[in-house]
C-alpha cells in the first residue's frame, strides 16, 4: 500500500481545511488509518486514528470538536476535516495505516508501519 497525502494549505485562524489521503495497491478497508503531524523540532504526534472499517475513533485532545477523521472505502481514502483552525495547528501532517484489527487503531506511531509524504498547513492569526 502507498500512501499519498494531499490538501494542506496556508489559511488563517478560524478556517478550515480537508486532508486527503489515497491509498494504492491495496484496499485499505481492512486498515487501520491515521493522521499525525510534526513540527520543526518536535517529536511526530498523534492527531487521529480511525479503525478498520470504520466504527472507531481517537482525537488527540488538542483537536477534539474542531477535526472528523472518516473514510470513503470505495474511494480508498481517508479524510481529515479540520475546523476552526488555530496557529499551533500549524505542521507537517502524514497519513499512515496498518494491518488493523476490527475496532481498534493505536494512537501511537509506533503503531503504523506505513506512512505518506506529508501536507503542509500553515495557519496564519
Amino acid at each position: 500500500v502507498q500512501l499519498q497525502a494531499s490538501g494542506g494549505g496556508s489559511v488563517q485562524a478560524g478556517d478550515s481545511l480537508r486532508l486527503s489521503c489515497v491509498a494504492s495497491g491495496r484496499t485499505i478497508t481492512t486498515y487501520s488509518m491515521a493522521w499525525f503531524r510534526q513540527t520543526p523540532g518536535k517529536a511526530r504526534e498523534f492527531v487521529s486514528c480511525l479503525s478498520p472499517p470504520g466504527g472507531t475513533r481517537n482525537y488527540a485532545d488538542s483537536v477534539k470538536g474542531r477535526f472528523t477523521i472518516s473514510r470513503d472505502n470505495a474511494k480508498n481514502t481517508v479524510y481529515l476535516q479540520m475546523n476552526s483552525l488555530k496557529p499551533e495547528d500549524a505542521a507537517v501532517y502524514y497519513c499512515a495505516a496498518n494491518s488493523g484489527v476490527s475496532g481498534y487503531c493505536s494512537t501511537n506511531n509506533n503503531g503504523y508501519l506505513l506512512w505518506g509524504q506529508g501536507t503542509l498547513v500553515t495557519v496564519s492569526s
